[in-house]
């Protein structure tokens, strides 16, 4: 911390270094090591700084995303919840439609259950019941994560204050009603240039997505957040992430879902 700063200052730096690495498209150092004394809070306060700038600038919230479900995840970053993320409108590709590589850093893809809303739903106590009404349908979607913290050394000070690592969002064109499907056994394959390299199922996201899903309802309530009409929610990721790269073709087939495709050119 520079001589004088105080909180707010140092918030305000870490967030403007953070957005200056996403336009530049130079990574940066952890901010947990150039400010030790960073808080969750402090993180999360970064990020919405980032936001409010980019909600300032024109921008538009579309959804939120989950991130950390996974145990293994949670013990890698010493933590034993969830984070969280925003998803703007400009971070919405097409499924099977080229997505410019050179607009990433150093990107991978995660394959989710993404649930669209069809009511209001605002926490905090909702419960999984209430939730399922509020769902309008959910599709298969890829998750576009990426840091702008070199080599991915990131703690959990570092993803949340980094918008939760996320970058973008491919849907798939095939809705289907939550009353078709048990989410918990959803199986997917996620395959890069046509190999197979991760498989899963929706229990592997804290159980099941609709529990990341009231997870996140009842956090954001906390601060007077609430999920509208046609937000997009992503639960969390059902195999690890896979990088890509100019050139890769990821795709997720899901089990009773249909699939979603990424093109990066």
């Amino acid at each position: 911390m520079s001589t004088g700063e105080d909180h707010s200052q140092k918030i305000e730096r870490v967030a403007t270094t953070l957005a200056t690495a996403y336009t530049t498209k130079q990574a940066i150092r952890p901010p947990i090591e150039t400010d030790p004394d960073l808080t969750i809070n402090d993180a999360y306060a970064i990020q919405l700084r980032q936001i409010q700038a980019r909600l300032d600038a024109g921008g538009v919230i579309k959804g939120y995303k989950v991130g950390l479900t996974s145990k293994a995840m949670q013990n890698m970053l010493g933590v034993n919840q969830p984070d969280y993320g925003h998803l703007m409108a400009d971070m919405f590709h097409l499924d099977h439609m080229p997505i410019q590589a050179a607009d990433y850093l150093q990107p991978k893809v995660e394959p989710e259950i993404a649930f669209v809303m069809g009511k209001e739903l605002c926490g905090p106590g909702v419960n999984v019941a209430e939730a399922i009404r509020a769902v309008d349908f959910v599709l298969p979607s890829l998750e576009l994560i990426d840091s702008r913290v070199a080599d991915w050394k990131i703690s959990i000070v570092d993803t949340i204050a980094d918008n939760a690592s996320s970058a973008g969002v491919i849907l798939g064109s095939k809705p289907a009603l939550l009353t078709a499907l048990d989410l918990t056994k959803v199986g997917c394959n996620l395959s890069v240039n046509s190999q197979m390299i991760g498989s899963g199922a929706g229990s592997a996201v804290l159980g099941s997505p609709l529990n990341a899903l009231v997870w996140l309802c009842n956090t954001l309530g906390e601060q007077g957040i609430w999920f509208k009409p046609g937000d997009v929610i992503l639960p969390g990721s059902i195999t690890v992430a896979q990088e890509v790269r100019a050139g890769s073709v990821a795709h997720a087939e899901f089990s009773g879902l249909g699939s979603v495709t990424a093109v990066f050119v």
